[in-house]
């Protein structure tokens, strides 16, 4: 199979691609349009696909472009699973309808940029904003440093930073930088002071297609984390045991949880799964996010830092600006087959497993 067909270079040709796929399966489109224009002058919108019976007792939701630029990776795998007759059919055979939302944050995706364009972490941004909202105080001991006013950072900033995790742990430190901030708005994994335009619209999409159903399955599709090519398999749910055994039965043993530290992934506030409770409330939810990693976490916290001191600076130089723009492509997506193979199976395979669990009485 060549895997590259299903990958695109752009976000225009990701939701074109998409899009023609819908239509050859003659599938109906629901288009969340964007207030904004991508990068190159496009239209931007949440694209929300059912496959299946509109009433299926059993829903599975695969999403891409949580975070805008991993969704070179998720809208791949989107595009190979509507590609695949045989996973079309089977899901259809379990009276289970599959729902797929294509780029949840469409300007992040164009603009090769993991926050919106309210420069939210979509993933921190699920709150209830009528309350007090988390505090990372140690966060913002190291605000200044993580994002400094030149860049490259000096010498002196990268022995700070190795100072504060030298004293802290790496372990720490992480939770520190990505757990999530809501004082920074121009700072890293920042958290919003109030629900982004995809937070809204995707509650409005879980409302309409979710609210109906008995069972509801989630994979989330993510990049940047872990050894390149292999997808963690991390917990999306609250921290019940009956939701982690299920999920464990169905994708295997060795699904990690943040909840007890099991996965690589920092615990953060705010998920975006944490919407499935509010709109779909008498569903059994039983969710994963598909973790896959890409170069190492000292690569891909880099591109971070410089893709958002490129924002904080708009003035800078169009070449370095072309530089810092590739740096946080490559650290979400590997653009090379092999890797595109090894992304799509392991999709694939955790796709068949849900439905299973799902259809499972």
């Amino acid at each position: 199979m060549n895997y590259n067909r299903h990958f695109s270079q752009s976000y225009a040709e990701a939701r074109s691609r998409f899009l023609s796929l819908v239509a050859a399966l003659k599938l109906e489109v629901n288009s969340f349009m964007h207030p904004l224009r991508g990068r190159n002058g496009e239209a931007l919108a949440m694209d929300v696909v059912l496959s299946g019976a509109k009433d299926a007792p059993y829903l599975l939701i695969i999403s891409s472009a949580c975070h805008g630029v991993e969704g070179y990776c998720g809208s791949g795998i989107q595009s190979a699973l509507l590609s695949d007759s045989a996973w079309t059919e089977a899901a259809r055979n379990a009276n289970v309808a599959v729902l797929y939302i294509h780029a949840i944050n469409p300007y992040g995706f164009s603009w090769c940029r993991r926050t919106t364009h309210e420069n939210v972490d979509l993933n921190r941004n699920f709150h209830d904003f009528s309350k007090p909202l988390p505090e990372n105080p140690a966060y913002d001991q190291i605000a200044s440093l993580l994002v400094p006013q030149q860049w490259p950072p000096s010498l002196a900033n990268k022995l700070a930073i190795w100072g504060f995790t030298a004293r802290k742990g790496i372990r720490t430190t992480q939770a520190v930088i990505s757990g999530g901030q809501h004082s920074q708005p121009q700072g890293l994994f920042f958290g919003g002071n109030s629900a982004t335009w995809s937070n809204k619209a995707l509650r409005s999409v879980l409302r309409e297609y979710g609210q109906p159903r008995k069972k509801i399955a989630w994979i989330d599709l993510h990049s940047g984390l872990g050894p390149s090519g292999v997808g963690e398999r991390i917990f999306a749910c609250r921290n019940e045991a009956a939701a982690l055994q299920r999920a464990r039965t169905w994708w295997g043993p060795h699904v990690t949880s943040t909840h007890d530290g099991s996965s690589i992934s920092a615990a953060v506030s705010g998920k975006m799964w944490s919407a499935i409770y509010d709109e779909c409330p008498h569903a059994e939810y039983t969710g994963i996010t598909m973790e896959y990693g890409t170069l190492r976490m000292r690569k891909v916290m880099e591109a971070l830092r410089a893709e958002q001191w490129l924002e904080n600076h708009p003035d800078a130089p169009e070449e370095q600006r072309i530089q810092i723009k590739r740096q946080i492509r490559d650290a979400f997506y590997v653009d090379n087959e092999h890797w595109k193979r090894r992304v799509v199976e392991q999709a694939q395979d955790a796709a068949v497993q849900a439905i299973q669990g799902l259809a499972a009485r």
